[in-house]
């Protein structure tokens, strides 16, 4: 499949985009709902479901689009690219971990950078194992 022109995957990636971090407003504003602002201001717990979710999906995008899906480039823009860059937040990630140290919670700062990248990278890890392992 040839390379989509700059115009088109331009477009891809904005739409994508678009949907991505519409979709990571949401999960902040569920968290806020469920929790209440107070508590869910306490830890970035919309920043660690988006960043663990994205992972996962990602690992099965890319699962996917290795095995079953050559030339999907116009999928990969779309999603890899645009949903995905929208919808994981890793420069909220620093941000959430360099203010927890600020706020005087270094060890929850600490607890935070660990499970997100314990979570995350296993969540990617186990996308592609299940994408690998479907036949």
């Amino acid at each position: 499949m040839p390379q989509p022109s700059f115009l088109l995957a331009s477009g891809l990636v904005a739409l994508g985009g678009a949907v991505g971090s519409w979709l990571r407003f949401s999960v902040g504003y569920a968290w806020t709902v469920v929790l209440g602002p107070a508590r869910a201001l306490a830890f970035p717990y919309g920043t660690l479901t988006v960043n663990i979710v994205g992972s996962l999906v990602m690992g099965l995008l890319a699962g996917w689009l290795g095995r079953m899906a050559p030339g999907g480039e116009n999928l990969r823009l779309l999603v890899g690219v645009g949903v995905l860059g929208g919808f994981t937040t890793f420069s909220s990630f620093s941000l959430d971990t360099v203010a927890l140290a600020q706020r005087g919670q270094p060890g929850l700062a600490v607890f935070y950078v660990a499970i997100s990248l314990a979570a995350g990278l296993s969540a990617l890890f186990l996308g592609l194992t299940i994408m690998r392992s479907a036949a």
